[in-house]
């Protein structure tokens, strides 16, 4: 299985939300190059990053951190976070990143996705954020009334090979991964799923390799010292 370690950046800082609630947004880290660095050392390969600016207001403010990690740190970025035009997908991609995530635009522009799809494969991720098993857009701030598995097979139908799923409910929490959630997911979308939020140990981290995901973000439980990276690593196999 794939880790990666996250950093979330608002105003150029790196930091965490409780549940997707920008009033409970905090700093986690000083230098998110260092942290970076940090977790290249620890053995990963790959970095989940959100611009938390463009998620929530569509304009991203970050650029020049992504950049600059993507050239320094050694790691893959996968970014996500107010991705929503093909202009969109031309500037972060010319950041260095490696795989953007679409998020509110999927659900309002299936088309966006089919022609991003086509124009560069499986450098795309969908994110799939719901609370209540509903999809939630605008950084996580308003119900977009789809059911998050019928979405699911409507992406899969779009060619998107790439699905990162958030159950809102868990992120920031600490208190377990939504594994039903994600079982349910395996059961209608046949690509490569990412599980995000909740992740508060290495236990946590082997019973989703387990369950045979091919990746899963870990965000708090680093910052609080919940999880040994390095062990993480080792038991979840070559990185790529």
């Amino acid at each position: 299985m794939i880790l990666l370690p996250a950093i979330d950046l608002k105003d150029c800082k790196a930091v965490r939300l409780y549940k997707g609630d920008f009033s409970t947004v905090h700093q986690v880290a000083d230098d998110p190059l260092a942290t970076a660095k940090a977790f290249y050392a620890a053995g990963a390969r790959q970095i989940h990053m959100v611009d938390l600016d463009g998620a929530r207001n569509g304009v991203r403010k970050n650029g020049a951190i992504v950049a600059q990690i993507a050239r320094e740190s050694g790691l893959k970025v996968e970014l996500g976070g107010g991705i929503r035009t093909m202009t969109d997908l031309e500037a972060v991609f010319a950041l260095g990143v490696s795989r953007a995530v679409i998020g509110s635009a999927a659900v309002r522009d299936p088309d966006f996705v089919r022609a991003a799809v086509e124009k560069y494969g499986e450098r795309i991720a969908v994110g799939i954020d719901a609370r209540d098993g509903r999809v939630r857009t605008a950084g996580w701030e308003e119900d977009s009334g789809l059911d998050y598995l019928a979405f699911a097979r409507q992406m899969e139908e779009t060619g998107v090979k790439f699905i990162i799923f958030t159950d809102i409910e868990t992120d920031g929490t600490l208190t377990g991964p939504s594994f039903d959630r994600l079982a349910d997911l395996q059961k209608v979308y046949s690509g490569k799923i990412i599980a995000s939020g909740g992740v508060s140990s290495n236990e946590d981290l082997r019973r989703l390799d387990e369950q045979k995901l091919w990746g899963a973000i870990i965000g708090k439980a680093y910052y609080a010292g919940k999880v040994d990276l390095p062990q993480a690593v080792k038991e979840a196999g070559e990185q790529c």
